[in-house]
């Protein structure tokens, strides 16, 4: 079960950064099939694979597994930003989130 979600995310990961199964595995010192082997099923990567993974695709341990967010280091870029902005801009913002959010469900 929990292979396929694994797997699922490396994939959908991999596709945003543009990058093919192939690439992504020479880019990171592995065989040419490497990538693929994971995203099949075949195989899982090391600890070690798995932080070179992630460290390729910009992100940490965390934001990958965390799958309610469809672009972890974009997330990770705002959140660093509102980090440096003042509370009463931080307030507008979260409210005009807030409001396309809603106006999206409609």
């Amino acid at each position: 079960m929990y292979e396929d979600e694994f797997a699922d995310r490396l994939t959908k990961l991999r596709i945003k950064k543009g990058v093919s199964a192939r690439d992504m595995s020479l880019s990171i010192g592995q065989n040419a099939g490497y990538i693929n082997s994971i995203e099949s099923g075949k195989a899982l990567p090391s600890m070690s694979g798995f932080f070179y993974i992630c460290d390729y695709l910009g992100i940490t341990p965390r934001e990958f597994f965390d799958t309610d967010t469809a672009q972890p280091e974009k997330m990770r870029n705002i959140i660093n930003d509102l980090n440096q902005i003042d509370e009463s801009l931080f307030n507008s913002i979260a409210d005009i989130i807030t409001a396309l959010a809603h106006g999206c469900r409609q």
